[in-house]
């Protein structure tokens, strides 16, 4: 008696478990940070380990698809906000979009600022980020509202250093954050009359921790 091949899945079958896949990885990512397993994520999505590497080469490309969408995210409110009235408003509601993605998201903190892990698309976002970012701090700059020498990147970078800083407080105060979001704004804002002493970033380091194909 001869064994059967299993039919391979059809393309929509394909299209949802790529879904599946996202949405549960995205789920436990932002939940437990990029320390999950694949296998975890494979028995969240309802899917075999196999279908995981199907679709992912590695968990790093698994990772990288969600920060793209996070980016992505980031990058569409950011250009959106370039067509405001009010340049110093569009920032706020900028840096708070950023900050609410960041601490919804732990993964997204974990793999910033971390090494070692490099992916050209990620680094590709990461870029256009930066450079919407710094379109919006420019106009805030135009119009006196931010300090001279503050640059898109400083305001991307402070992202991150927001919900770093708020994250002891986060799980008993959800809200914390918001308290130094206003420390930075204020930070921004605030024209002492003295140069920052160190120049700005001229890119924004995209590192991530060691990730492979089992874990």
């Amino acid at each position: 008696m001869t064994g059967t091949t299993p039919a391979a899945p059809s393309r929509s079958d394909a299209v949802r478990n790529r879904r599946l896949l996202l949405d549960a990885a995205a789920k436990t990512f932002a939940e437990r940070g990029v320390e999950v397993s694949i296998a975890e994520i494979a028995q969240c999505a309802g899917v075999g380990k196999g279908t995981v590497f199907r679709h992912f080469s590695s968990k790093e490309e698994l990772l990288a698809s969600i920060m793209l969408g996070m980016l992505d995210e980031l990058v569409d409110t950011a250009t959106v906000l370039l067509t405001a009235d009010d340049p110093g408003l569009a920032l706020r509601e900028f840096m708070t979009a950023g900050v609410e993605i960041f601490v919804r998201d732990r993964a997204f903190c974990e793999v910033i600022g971390r090494p070692s892990v490099q992916h050209p698309q990620v680094r590709d976002a990461i870029d256009r980020l930066c450079d919407v970012a710094e379109a919006l701090t420019a106009r805030a700059r135009q119009q006196g509202i931010v300090r001279p020498d503050v640059t898109g990147t400083d305001v991307v970078l402070l992202l991150s250093g927001i919900q770093h800083t708020a994250a002891p407080l986060l799980s008993a105060e959800p809200q914390a954050w918001r308290r130094y979001l206003e420390l930075a704004l204020d930070g921004l804002t605030t024209s002492t009359g003295r140069k920052l002493p160190h120049p700005p970033p001229r890119h924004l380091p995209l590192t991530a921790p060691h990730l492979d194909h089992e874990h």
